[in-house]
């Protein structure tokens, strides 16, 4: 029997029908799940497809828990979680230091942010029962927090081959268990060109090699070489060649690419590494976040 990953969905503004649209016929198709990530304002997606679908789960993934104050956040996912009826996941995540400096906002220390967070949106009164919560998580520290506090998490753009040192730090219950959701967002690009499907999913990713704490997590995964490459080039200000330092071995790792069939094999393999839902991100080499989807469903057909 074929496992359906989930779909991650951006409310792309001047297309907001057309993407509410576009979740019911996801729910239609069979797909398990809808995730939102940080691009755009998930939160009022998932509301507006907790509203249009009756039984597909639906989530964040992630938010950024410094961009409300808790009792608003507390509020909205309550709502969410009882519209639905159940089927929202509230992900949220520390985000990078980058981003929320361009927002003006001071992060402190991540772990102890989180378990604060959490701690606080259970604590807020009047808005209901609070939805699962799911950490977004890269290593180690916070996938125990995760387990700790949390009903779930979701890495993004993890290392496949990494997933089982990875989750081995969870106990086998939460592991294995139906319960406890576990994650990953996968940026993908399904297209018989394999090199323009993954010069599309490079292009998509060198963004994030600028991160620290994405390249601690790839050195950790054994990508030393890799982002050891793409530190001196940012020291020496050489921003084109960051795209360049990155190997097709990590790509392939990270990503999926290529034919319909090589997608397929790929999802399954996300599936056999521990990952219970694998988020698919997907992207086209011509045309938008439409006509990736259109080849998503193609898919499967």
């Amino acid at each position: 029997m074929t496992q359906l990953p989930a779909v991650s969905l951006a409310a792309v503004p001047g297309r907001r029908h057309r993407i509410i649209e576009i979740a019911q016929e996801i729910e239609k198709r069979g797909f398990p799940g809808i995730y939102g990530p940080s691009l755009g304002d998930s939160l009022s997606l998932c509301t507006a497809i907790a509203m249009a679908t009756e039984t597909i789960d639906i989530g964040t993934s992630i938010t950024p828990i410094y961009t409300r104050n808790v009792a608003d956040f507390a509020g909205t996912a309550g709502f969410i979680h009882e519209i639905s009826n159940g089927r929202f996941r509230f992900g949220v995540g520390v985000s990078h230091a980058p981003a929320m400096d361009r927002l003006g906002i001071k992060q402190g220390k991540p772990l102890g942010d989180m378990r604060q967070f959490v701690e606080d949106i259970h604590a807020v009164p009047r808005v209901g029962d609070m939805p699962h919560i799911v950490l977004a998580t890269l290593r180690n520290k916070m996938i125990a927090l995760a387990e700790e506090i949390a009903q779930g998490m979701v890495f993004a753009n993890g290392a496949r081959s990494h997933m089982a040192s990875s989750l081995s730090v969870l106990s086998d219950g939460a592991r294995v268990g139906a319960d406890f959701f576990i994650g990953n967002m996968v940026p993908t690009c399904i297209n018989d060109d394999k090199k323009a499907a993954m010069a599309v999913n490079r292009k998509t990713l060198t963004s994030y090699a600028f991160l620290p704490n994405y390249r601690n997590y790839w050195k950790e995964a054994g990508y030393e070489e890799e982002m050891n490459g793409v530190e001196a080039a940012l020291a020496e200000k050489d921003l084109d060649r960051v795209a360049e330092c990155l190997s097709d071995r990590w790509l392939e790792d990270t990503t999926l690419s290529g034919s319909v069939t090589e997608v397929r094999e790929g999802i399954e393999a996300w599936f056999d590494a521990g990952i219970k839902t694998p988020i698919v991100v997907p992207s086209a080499v011509s045309g938008g976040q439409l006509q990736a989807l259109e080849d998503l469903f193609a898919m499967y057909d």
